[in-house]
């Protein structure tokens, strides 16, 4: 006897309800796991960072006020910023401005004399030939756009000098022109002329140590010091001013050592800012970046107001004029950054930073041997990838990466980026 089961009996229907919740449950599951899947990976997008700040800085410098009688006028011998030997010259003092007026104008008919009393030379005419002045012309030329661009200003004025008297010479031995015998004497005779109406200074000022030269005072010369900085506090800082000094007998300042400070206020909750590490400063009084190094960064409880302290060792004429000024801090990586303070390449998350390790090809002596690598792991469709970046700027929870666009070992742009979920072996 054969029996039938109905289908529907119920456990037909019990079976096939089991099967139906199955599925759902997969589907569900497919759902989640690709929503979840999405929503730790992040585009790589083209991003910006200003890696600059500005705040109110403070120089601070180990320094010496130099004065004297007062009574007078100043001729200084020494710009601020120069430099000065143990008995150097700094100032000589004069009854008044016309006797300083004159002997600039001694000073500089006793220059033009001697350019045009080189190129007059006997010797220097006869040996003359138009092809080596002509390469000497050029060489002169070379050397003076040297000098400027690398700022060497003492160097430039004699290339400058080398230049006008090869130049003239040139003019000479061509017959441009017969000579500069005219000059000389018309020179000699109103130098001949000052000089009867020069006077002696009434007072030499000079340097009792080497040291670097800054024309005025204001007062913080005492209090401002390499060796007061751990007493520096917000409060103060916030109160120095600009100003200087109107006391009739100040000369100007000795600074001592190689080595001068800037300080200030920045914000360092995000930690952008760290002891021993180096920067470029921008100041009001300067166009070009001056090297630093954060030589100290501390805060009085709010880190959102921290004193920050960058090391510094240039010096020239621009850099010693203030007290205070607007100072532009930049910090970060700077390979590749076109445009000083400011990089752009692709944004990464820096949680998902990893390191993979790989072969070194390529260098000799190194190859087969493995190095961890930085990079992120990509999703591509189903598959997750190892992507190299390069680092040009760190912010507070991201980097930014370089774009490598004919590398595809590079991270590229719009790769979708894991945030979570993956371990250093991309598991």
């Amino acid at each position: 006897m054969r029996f039938v089961r109905s289908e529907g009996s119920p456990l037909v229907k019990v079976m096939r309800n089991m099967v139906l919740v199955l599925f759902v449950v997969i589907f569900i599951s497919i759902v989640y796991n690709f929503r979840n899947r999405e929503s730790n990976t992040e585009s790589a997008l083209i991003s910006e960072a200003a890696v600059s700040r500005e705040f109110k800085g403070v120089f601070i410098r180990d320094e010496i006020p130099v004065i004297y009688s007062g009574n007078g006028v100043l001729s200084y011998n020494v710009s601020d910023g120069g430099k000065l030997g143990k008995g150097s010259v700094i100032a000589e003092v004069y009854p008044d401005e016309n006797q300083i007026s004159v002997n600039r104008q001694i000073e500089s008919l006793e220059k033009e004399l001697d350019i045009l009393e080189k190129i007059q030379n006997p010797g220097t005419l006869e040996s003359a030939q138009p092809s080596s002045v002509s390469s000497g012309i050029k060489e002169s030329y070379r050397n003076l756009i040297l000098c400027r661009d690398m700022e060497k200003y003492e160097d430039f004025e004699s290339s400058k000098e080398n230049l006008i008297v090869q130049m003239s010479t040139y003019q000479i031995i061509t017959n441009e022109v017969s000579g500069f015998e005219q000059q000389i004497e018309d020179i000699r005779a109103e130098l001949q002329q000052l000089k009867s109406q020069s006077v002696k200074p009434t007072e030499t000022i000079n340097s009792d140590r080497p040291a670097y030269f800054v024309s005025y005072c204001d007062g913080y010369e005492g209090e401002l010091t390499g060796q007061n900085l751990d007493s520096l506090t917000i409060e103060k800082i916030n109160s120095i001013s600009d100003d200087r000094t109107e006391d009739p007998s100040v000369v100007g300042k000795l600074v001592e050592g190689y080595h001068w400070y800037i300080a200030g206020i920045v914000d360092n909750s995000r930690k952008e800012y760290n002891i021993g590490s180096y920067v470029k400063l921008r100041l009001e009084s300067s166009s070009e970046y001056v090297d630093a190094v954060i030589y100290d960064i501390r805060d009085e409880g709010d880190p959102g107001q921290s004193i920050i302290i960058l090391e510094c060792s240039l010096f020239n004429h621009d850099l010693v004029q203030h007290r205070t000024e607007n100072v532009e801090i930049v910090v970060g990586d700077f390979r590749g950054l076109k445009v000083p303070g400011k990089a752009k390449g692709l944004k990464v998350p820096r949680e998902a930073i990893r390191f993979e390790k790989q072969k070194v090809t390529g260098e000799e002596g190194t190859e087969g041997k493995e190095v961890p690598v930085k990079g992120v792991y990509i999703l591509k469709g189903e598959q997750i990838e190892f992507k190299k970046i390069d680092v040009i700027y760190e912010g507070g929870d991201f980097v930014l990466s370089k774009i490598h666009e004919n590398d595809k070992d590079y991270l590229a742009l719009y790769d979708d980026i894991i945030t979570e979920g993956v371990d250093q072996n991309g598991k």
